[in-house]
């Protein structure tokens, strides 16, 4: 019998597959499909700190007006500090899909700065989520804010939430920091339990007809994977902390790949997108298929065992690698056909 469950952020799962943050999971009629599928867990979509100050704001433009409005009325205000202000569905819907499914959901909230925004992470713990995954995605853009700023300011926001909630807390981050070995070492010290690697940086198109930016939203593939495993490989019994792979992750050799690097969990969007919900259960037949074929009877047997330190030759993950695939290429002039033997 072969045992695909895995430990998460300190939640047991029945196996590595999890449903990434996505728009399937805004809809909760998908909840229990995604459960029927197979899926282990449930990462609900974000919920933004754009969206929750926006409509903090609102809401306190609109009681100011009534205040100003009528003298008496200053004395029925709420009280904001214990007002559950903001985007309510997301809360309703986190509340009705925990109650419509068995398995871990998890929360997940995306803001780059300390704020009044933080305190949703503990409206969520209260509305029943599992886990929460703090998703960090920002771009840097002035020149006098530096590396180190930068980092301190994602490791006191960790540290804000750490202090809001009990339940879990990974980190959705980039992989374009100086050292991200060290940053997630950084992150689980300010509270983090685990990191979720990577967020895929999303880059507006040109429009050269209309002279417009535009937004271009392209699936991912599963050459994306690559880079996921590469750091995951470096974490792996470095940096004590829960891994999840997310972005390439399309099938079940993904999900293998992912386990050997040292992930416990891999997550999947772009291919349920693309797929269907249903492709869960081919992933997970194929896992299972495989491990037989190779003797393996459980995921813990082969997580960490293509590592950086479980290999014969670290220098894959280093500069060694960097001149061995600069040398594995043999350019030929187009039109050349190859040789056969």
């Amino acid at each position: 019998m072969i045992d695909l469950s895995t430990n998460y952020l300190g939640l047991k799962l029945k196996n590595p597959v999890v449903v990434s943050a996505s728009p399937l999971t805004e809809k909760l009629e998908n909840f229990p499909r995604m459960e029927d599928a197979g899926a282990s867990a449930i990462v609900m979509y974000s919920l933004f700190e754009e969206q929750i100050e926006a409509e903090s704001e609102n809401i306190d433009s609109a009681l100011e007006y009534g205040a100003n409005s009528y003298a008496e009325a200053t004395s029925y205000l709420p009280d904001m500090a214990k007002y559950h202000v903001g985007p309510d569905r997301y809360l309703e819907l986190l509340r009705k899909g925990k109650a419509a499914v068995k398995i871990p959901v998890i929360a997940s909230l995306n803001g780059s700065s300390p704020g009044g925004w933080v305190r949703y992470s503990e409206y969520m713990e209260q509305a029943g989520a599992d886990a929460l995954e703090l998703n960090i995605f920002d771009i840097p853009s002035d020149p006098s804010l530096t590396a180190p700023a930068l980092e301190d300011r994602y490791c006191d926001l960790v540290r804000a939430i750490r202090k809001q909630v009990h339940i879990p807390i990974s980190v959705k981050l980039g992989p374009y920091f100086t050292s991200c070995a060290n940053f997630a070492k950084r992150l689980s010290e300010a509270g983090a339990d685990g990191v979720v690697i990577f967020n895929r940086f999303y880059q507006p198109d040109f429009d050269l007809e209309e002279m417009e930016v535009v937004p271009n939203l392209v699936l991912s593939s599963p050459h994306e994977l690559r880079l996921r495993l590469h750091w995951a490989a470096i974490l792996y019994h470095q940096v004590e902390t829960y891994i999840a792979i997310t972005g390439g992750v399309h099938d079940a050799s993904d999900v293998l790949k992912s386990m050997m690097a040292g992930a416990h969990v891999a997550m999947m969007t772009s291919a349920l997108l693309k797929y269907g919900i249903e492709h869960i259960g081919v992933v997970l037949a194929g896992m299972e298929s495989w491990m037989e074929e190779h003797e393996y009877v459980s995921v813990k047997q082969m997580r960490g065992s293509m590592s950086l330190v479980n290999i014969e030759s670290p220098a894959t993950f280093l500069r060694g690698n960097y001149l061995k695939t600069l040398g594995s290429y043999k350019w030929r002039e187009p039109g050349t056909a190859l040789a056969t033997f």
